[in-house]
């Protein structure tokens, strides 16, 4: 199966701000980068499915490229960011915050998620959708979905996977 996975556009907030689970705007250049993505998408053809992370984000670009109809699913919503959401980093006053700076990729954040976490999720979702009987599949998510889907495909290996981030509206195609 060919598992087509899109990053949402640019967000509505302040560099630096954590906002994993936090519903928040698309930017004002949602149009222009939206039309990127739908003219790059396109170029792959049909979808059996269609599926979005409940997020805005995602959501919005999906109704955009054409799928509104896209089946939600709360496991392909970004990390949690836990007590840390809506927060810039730089703002951040919890003596949690360089421990988990030191140590990211296993570590929570503070009553939020951990890697590890994010990836069981992601994980869940693609073990299921592999016992499907589709042959292409759209995915609206984020940056971390995206992480996690190129780990699981081994498309690239977790030390590895910051240096292969999907851009805002980037697409990621892999084999499931």
């Amino acid at each position: 199966m060919e598992v087509v996975m899109i990053r949402h556009t640019r967000v509505g907030v302040d560099k630096g701000t954590c906002y994993g689970w936090s519903d928040v705007p698309v930017a004002e250049t949602f149009e222009q980068e939206a039309a990127v993505t739908k003219g790059n998408l396109d170029t792959f053809g049909e979808f059996d499915a269609v599926f979005s992370s409940p997020l805005t984000r995602a959501l919005r670009l999906a109704v955009y490229c054409g799928y509104p109809e896209a089946i939600k699913d709360e496991r392909l919503k970004e990390m949690n960011m836990g007590d840390w959401e809506m927060l810039k980093f730089d703002e951040i006053k919890d003596r949690r915050l360089q421990q988990w700076y030191d140590n990211y990729m296993t570590l929570p954040t503070t009553n939020g998620e951990s890697f590890p976490m994010l990836y069981d999720r992601v994980s869940s979702f693609l073990d299921e959708l592999r016992g499907k009987p589709f042959h292409r599949v759209a995915i609206f998510a984020h940056g971390g979905v995206l992480m996690c889907g190129g780990i699981y495909t081994g498309m690239f290996t977790k030390e590895d996977c910051f240096n292969h981030l999907a851009a805002y509206g980037g697409i990621q195609a892999m084999s499931l």
